[in-house]
């Protein structure tokens, strides 16, 4: 009798995690594919961004034009809904998303009124780059990475 209680025990026990576990993969999975449709999508538009010549006449509003979709995949992103064990995460994906909206404000105030702001510029140059370092740090921690002397002021 005590086996079956055991057994019987043991065998719900098991289908209990699994049960979770497949609700937990079913979430990591997702996030997963969201996670790659980002970086997937952040690489396209700095192709992009990397392509455009310099000396055309719509330089500038091809560049600016990259910019707000990238602001708009950094505002999808710093809105992501993290599994459970990487929560954490979800402030830093935030601020990700703050510095990239400042950073491409910033870069269209720098190339308004048909003139170049070099400040404004590198203002929005600084916030860019923090941006970008905050996604580096999340990609860290979720590839079980520590980074070590993590500065969010440094770019």
């Amino acid at each position: 009798m005590k086996k079956k209680i055991f057994s019987l025990l043991t065998v719900l026990v098991t289908t209990a995690v699994l049960i979770g576990c497949g609700q937990q993969d079913a979430e990591l999975t997702e996030f997963q594919t969201n996670m790659d449709a980002f970086c997937t999508k952040v690489s396209e538009i700095d192709v992009s961004i990397n392509s455009i010549d310099a000396d055309a006449e719509d330089a500038v509003e091809q560049l600016l034009g990259k910019l707000d979709e990238l602001e708009q995949l950094f505002q999808g992103f710093s809105a992501l809904d993290f599994p459970e064990e990487f929560d954490y995460l979800e402030p830093i994906a935030a601020e990700s998303g703050e510095y990239m909206k400042t950073a491409v404000a910033s870069y269209h105030d720098a190339y308004s009124n048909d003139s170049y702001n070099e400040y404004t510029a590198e203002y929005a140059r600084e916030n860019y780059y923090r941006a970008y370092k905050r996604v580096k740090i999340i990609l860290s921690f979720l590839h079980g990475e520590t980074p070590e002397g993590v500065n969010f002021e440094e770019q």
